[in-house]
């Protein structure tokens, strides 16, 4: 995997309010960059925010913007500058000159955090693919040596430059993970066949809602969980028995809003879990005040993968930190999310979309009891369709049973 460069220390975030993004919706994707920015080891001192129709196209921001966030960064000798939007090589080349500074956007720093929590050589060579083909168009920025030409025997012309030569290894070396993932989706795809017939079930849900803790709850074991964004990379999972019946939990990688594309293609043979899942489990942040986009991010990206027509469960997680602000009977200004109550979102069309919808906390095990029973009948459903003649294994009495 390509080699990181060392914990950037500090750090400012640019984002802008467009048209298509009002104020509150740039603050809050602030909020999430300095979450990612934190996970990727950096401390994160200043929020930049512009308001324009769209993107300057040579710097993202405007002239006097790069200028006041040049002149804070050399004040305060911050170390990189992370906008929370991909930026074009030119842009990049550009923003490099003019504040004379490390330079990312939030790809690059998404792939960072993918490199750094990257596991086992299956997600190393997903993640290192993407990396690739990440850096592929903005070769003019990651090396030193590209004005270099290399003439000799066999070159025509003046010779060929020393980034054609970049661009030709990192071909290769694309093409070889390209072939390296075909193999390994190959025994990814054996280990699935080899299940059988069982039902599966997986957690799907925004990264950091707690996948990973609801899978250690329910299946009584040890995946990694973390108050950090992408925990989880590598899909674990586990056999799981309620009453007499056995299906398969799988615990995968979070979605997250403006998702590389370049990973979704490289993380294929993980979100085949997804895809050749039976139900998913969708498990929600519901104490976090963007948790309605959040839903919408993951529907979207399941859509992408083929994966957006399946029967899901709908989970309501993290209930012990929701918060709820009384609107006192004489404000007469608009109501907001805070300003509603669990019980009004668990009567309103969440919880009456003809999906199940559970509200539960993983951390204090409230309502626990009822997402098994949940699914239980969920996994039935689709049980006796395939195993017809095993009506013994129901049983309405049913007890928890769980094997590793």
């Amino acid at each position: 995997m390509i080699e990181n460069s060392p914990l950037i220390e500090t750090a400012v975030l640019v984002g802008l309010i467009t048209k298509d993004q009002d104020e509150s919706q740039a603050k809050e994707y602030l909020e999430e960059l300095e979450f990612l920015a934190d996970t990727a080891g950096a401390v994160v001192k200043k929020h930049f925010l512009q308001r324009l129709d769209i993107p300057n196209h040579a710097t993202f921001v405007g002239t006097g913007k790069l200028e006041e966030i040049g002149e804070y960064i050399k004040a305060n000798e911050i170390g990189a500058v992370i906008f929370d939007d991909d930026l074009s090589p030119t842009q990049l080349r550009n923003i490099e000159k003019a504040l004379e500074c490390k330079v990312l956007d939030r790809t690059f720093l998404i792939l960072d955090i993918f490199a750094r929590r990257a596991q086992t050589a299956h997600a190393k060579t997903q993640v290192e693919l993407a990396q690739y083909q990440y850096m592929l168009p903005r070769l003019t920025r990651l090396w030193t040596h590209l004005e270099r030409q290399r003439g000799g025997i066999g070159m025509r012309g003046p010779g060929e430059s020393q980034i054609e030569t970049d661009r030709r290894i990192i071909l290769d070396k694309i093409a070889l993970l390209k072939e390296q993932m075909i193999k390994i989706d190959k025994q990814k795809s054996t280990q699935r066949k080899n299940r059988g017939r069982m039902v599966r079930v997986a957690l799907v849900g925004y990264t950091n809602v707690g996948k990973s803790t609801m899978m250690n709850l329910l299946c009584k074991s040890e995946v990694f969980a973390e108050n950090k964004l992408f925990a989880t990379l590598d899909t674990t999972v586990r056999k799981m028995v309620v009453g007499n019946l056995p299906f398969l939990l799988a615990d995968t990688v979070g979605f997250i809003r403006k998702l590389p594309h370049g990973l979704v293609e490289s993380f294929k043979s993980t979100l085949d879990e997804v895809r050749e899942s039976d139900i998913l489990m969708h498990i929600v942040d519901i104490s976090h005040q963007g948790f309605e986009e959040q839903i919408e991010v993951v529907n979207r990206t399941l859509k992408e993968i083929n994966a957006g027509d399946k029967p899901t469960i709908y989970v309501f997680n993290k209930i012990d930190a929701f918060t709820y602000v009384e609107k006192h009977q004489d404000d007469l200004t608009a109501r907001t999310k805070q300003n509603v109550s669990l019980e009004e979102w668990e009567s309103s069309w969440m919880a009456k979309n003809n999906t199940p919808s559970l509200f539960v906390s993983a951390k204090t095990k409230e309502n626990i009891d009822g997402l098994k029973k949940t699914l239980y009948e969920e996994v039935k459903k689709i049980h006796i369709t395939r195993f017809p003649y095993n009506d013994f294994l129901y049983d309405e009495n049913w007890t928890v049973k769980i094997e590793e």
